[in-house]
């Protein structure tokens, strides 16, 4: 009886660490499913390697990143620092990082974390080219 109780204390003790030390907030997962031309007018950066485009898909948006002409990474428009904040992220103008105009996290175009509060990389979508269309998915 005795075992089963400290067992069950043991249990209850390491159910709640988890919660407790999951503090990071959460992303809202939000079915993306987006296609577009890389080579259309609406999308000129996506013309060179480091361009960019927004997209309004994902929970607060995409932000499309042309590694070069085969190339494309996507990521969420949201700060991984603090998700619920209004804020959604830009293209820094000297083209060279990702930030968030409000707690001011930085990410590199490759969603790694380089300055800031923020601890984790940015949500990444998958991306496929086939041809000059671009598919967006999770």
């Amino acid at each position: 009886m005795r075992t089963k109780l400290i067992l069950f204390i043991l249990s209850i003790l390491a159910f709640s660490c988890n919660n407790s030390n999951n503090n990071s907030p959460v992303i809202p997962n939000v079915p993306v499913n987006a296609q577009i031309s890389v080579n259309s007018q609406l999308y000129p950066d996506l013309l060179q390697d480091g361009g960019y485009a927004y997209l309004p898909d994902g929970y607060n948006g995409i932000i499309v990143v042309r590694q070069n002409a085969g190339s494309y990474l996507a990521f969420e428009r949201t700060c991984t620092y603090d998700p619920s904040s209004d804020c959604v992220l830009e293209v820094d103008q000297s083209r060279l990082y990702i930030t968030d105009p409000c707690c001011g996290s930085q990410y590199n175009l490759q969603g790694q974390v380089i300055g800031g509060p923020a601890i984790s990389a940015l949500r990444q979508y998958r991306t496929s080219l086939v041809a000059s269309t671009l598919y967006i998915t999770n």
